[in-house]
């Protein structure tokens, strides 16, 4: 079962990969600045992962209004998550759980999906100043995208 509200976040150090490189993104840099949206997908290149990462992507300004930063987290590569955001306009950063561990610490992740194993289930946290867990949702359902409006009103809070 996912990391649950109240709980404290599992800080965390995962690779993004962009144009000038590979970037090490830690979590608990945000903490004491602003809040943290944690959005692990199962794998790039799929069609409900686009259309999810598209989606933030294309209303990031409002999350940013909310004073919180957003991440996508698969067990892709970050070589493949870097090709895939370029080739759909991914704007928010891409951190690679190649190793899987981040996924694990957060209990968010398939045992077997359509014969894949360890990927990441789809699943949403806010992760506040304080680094607790003010959010989460997770879906055992891969077609199911996180309840966005619901995310907000929680950074709203």
């Amino acid at each position: 079962m996912a990391l649950e509200k109240g709980q404290k976040a599992p800080d965390f150090t995962l690779k993004s990969k962009t144009a000038e490189g590979l970037d090490d993104i830690k979590l608990s840099n945000n903490f004491g600045n602003k809040n943290t949206v944690l959005l692990f997908f199962p794998l790039a290149f799929t069609d409900v992962c686009r259309d999810e990462m598209c989606s933030v992507s294309e209303g990031i300004s409002e999350y940013e209004s909310l004073n919180a930063s957003v991440y996508g987290i698969s067990v892709d590569s970050p070589f493949s998550q870097e090709g895939w955001a370029e080739v759909n306009k991914i704007t928010i950063p891409l951190l690679s759980d190649f190793n899987k561990e981040v996924c694990a610490a957060y209990d968010v992740i398939y045992e077997d999906l359509l014969g894949f194993k360890g990927v990441a289930k789809r699943s949403a946290f806010i992760v506040n100043k304080d680094g607790n867990i003010v959010y989460s949702w997770s879906s055992d359902d891969p077609h199911n995208l996180p309840p966005f409006d619901e995310i907000k009103a929680a950074l709203s809070a």
